[in-house]
């Protein structure tokens, strides 16, 4: 990873699971978005935090974390453009039709 992970939870995510965390950053810092949410599976909510410090830190962005549920690439959270979230940053095992949504996306593998 180019950028520093100080957090013990993306340092054990970056070893267990293929989550390119790097470019998650570089879409950041490249739109200039400065709220951005994070969606995460249950399995991942212990590391929340750990990951809102790590994309703030070094993207400078609000970073928001979703605690609904989340039930894969389909359920999408609503209502945060009214927070002013440019991207939701969804962790899962599946890409999603984001041209169907209508919303602007990024896809980062």
């Amino acid at each position: 990873m180019k950028y520093a992970a100080k957090e013990a939870g993306i340092k054990y995510l970056t070893e267990k699971y293929d989550i390119d965390f790097d470019s998650i950053i570089d879409t950041i810092r490249e739109k200039k978005y400065d709220k951005v949410a994070i969606q995460i599976p249950d399995g991942f909510k212990m590391h929340a935090l750990d990951i809102s410090d790590f994309i703030k830190e070094n993207s400078g962005a609000d970073v928001y974390i979703w605690g609904g549920s989340t039930y894969g690439a389909c359920d999408a959270p609503t209502g945060l453009e009214k927070l002013g979230v440019k991207m939701i940053i969804q962790f899962g095992h599946a890409r999603f039709r984001a041209d169907e949504m209508k919303k602007p996306s990024e896809i980062i593998k």
